[in-house]
Formats: C-alpha cells, structure tokens, sequence
C-alpha cells in the first residue's frame, strides 16, 4: 500500500523542507545525540544499534526521511513519512497499516533538549525507525496498525495502546542474560533510560494479561515496566490480542 491510498491519513502529509532547518538545529540535534547515545551503546538492544546503522543515522546532522526511506523499504516495506504533527487515531493506524510510519518534522528547541510533551523528529526517527529494520518488529507494528484501523470501541483502543506502550514505546527485552532498552521513548529519553538502569523501576517477564491491566501514566517516570525474551513473542501477544478482539473478550 502506497500513500496514495492513505485516505484518513492524507490530509497530515507533508514534505519536509531539509534545507529550512538551520545551523542550530543541526546542533542541536547533535547535541542530543551526544547526550543519550553513550548510555546506548551500552545499554540498547542489539537490534536497535543495528538499525542505527541500517537506516545510516548521523549523529551531527538531522534525517533526511527520504534518504531513510531509501534504506528500509527494501529491507522491511517500512517509510518514514512526514505528516504535520499529532495525528488522530484513524489515521495514525492507517499509516501504520501501510507500512507508513508518521513522522513529524520539526526539532525541540536548546530549551527542551529534556523533555517535550509531543513527539518531535528525534523522538520518531531516533527513537523509533531503526527499529523498523528488523522484520518481525516491523510485521508487528503493522499488525497492530491493522487490527486497531478496524476496531471502533474505545475502550479495547484503549487497552490495546497499553500493548503499544508498554512495547513499541517503553519496551525491555533480555539479551545474553542482560536487560536492554527498544522502546522509543527509553531510546529518546535519557531521564527514563536512566530510571531504569539505575533500578528505580520494577521489570517483570513480560505477560501479555499484565500489561493489558496495567493503566498507561504519561507524568511520571514509570514504576513499573516489561521485559520480553524475544520478538517473536511480542508478535505472538498481538496474535494473541487480535484472537481476544474477534472473540469480544479483550
């Protein structure tokens, strides 16, 4: 599926203007860079420091979406697509559904190097895309993507985003006996990395009933987070799910 055919999607897409960004937000971005990826390198799943290099991220200069594009279609099907900002949840599982991942464009500024309470482009291409290179993650999101584009009832959306965070955005897996760091917001966040690398936060083995009843908390650095063995039983828990959502019994 091409973004032809992204009709909820469409009207949040946009083009990036690469040569619109400045000196200072090429700085910035390295700088942010800088900050998080010593502990990474240390820290991060193997998988997501491959696709560092996969997606041929630079630590001195902001993405070109195209460029990684170029690299992971190919490989997974996947395309950083640049839309305005925050889309609703329509079109954001539209895109996802496509292999289309929505990708804001503009950078935090020196004053929010931090925190920012909506996703900008380090936290989407950072944090997010090398993990696209990886081709049962890759499968997963689109499966996810699919089956919450068909699902009305918000509260199963609701429990199933707790899938989403407790994976995509804030996910642990156990590598060679040691924990290690995927989801995007751990990757593009050094406070919440380091909140769980220090040990003020509970990881219990991941259990797909768990984190489907553990309540999402966006103000805080979090309590409580899941480690999976493998991607392949991420995939398994959203087979698992989407049999729970046919079944009315999620």
């Amino acid at each position: 599926m091409k973004t032809e055919t992204l009709s909820i999607a469409a009207p949040y897409l946009i083009e990036q203007d690469y040569s619109a960004y400045t000196d200072e937000q090429h700085a910035v971005w390295a700088e942010l860079v800088s900050h998080v990826l010593p502990e990474l390198e240390k820290h991060a799943s193997s998988t997501y420091l491959d696709g560092f290099q996969i997606v041929g991220l630079r630590r001195d200069r902001l993405p070109r979406l195209a460029s990684i594009s170029a690299r992971l279609e190919p490989r997974t099907g996947w395309n950083s697509t640049p839309v305005i900002g925050f889309l609703p949840a329509p079109a954001f599982f539209e895109m996802l559904a496509a292999r289309r991942f929505p990708t804001t464009t503009w950078l935090r500024s020196r004053q929010s190097l931090e925190y920012t309470p909506e996703p900008d482009i380090f936290h989407d291409v950072f944090g997010h895309v090398p993990m696209h290179a990886h081709k049962v993650f890759a499968d997963f999101l689109e499966h996810y993507g699919r089956v919450c584009a068909s699902i009305e009832d918000e509260q199963v959306l609701e429990r199933l985003g707790r899938l989403f965070w407790y994976t995509v955005e804030f996910g642990l897996i156990r590598e060679g006996g040691e924990l290690k760091v995927y989801g995007s917001g751990l990757i593009s966040s050094h406070g919440e990395c380091m909140n769980v690398i220090e040990g003020n936060c509970a990881v219990r083995d991941f259990s797909l009933d768990e984190v489907l009843n553990t309540p999402v908390k966006v103000n805080e650095l979090h309590k409580l987070l899941f480690a999976i063995s493998s991607f392949d039983q991420m995939y398994e828990a959203m087979r698992e799910a989407e049999r729970r959502v046919m079944q009315n019994s999620l």
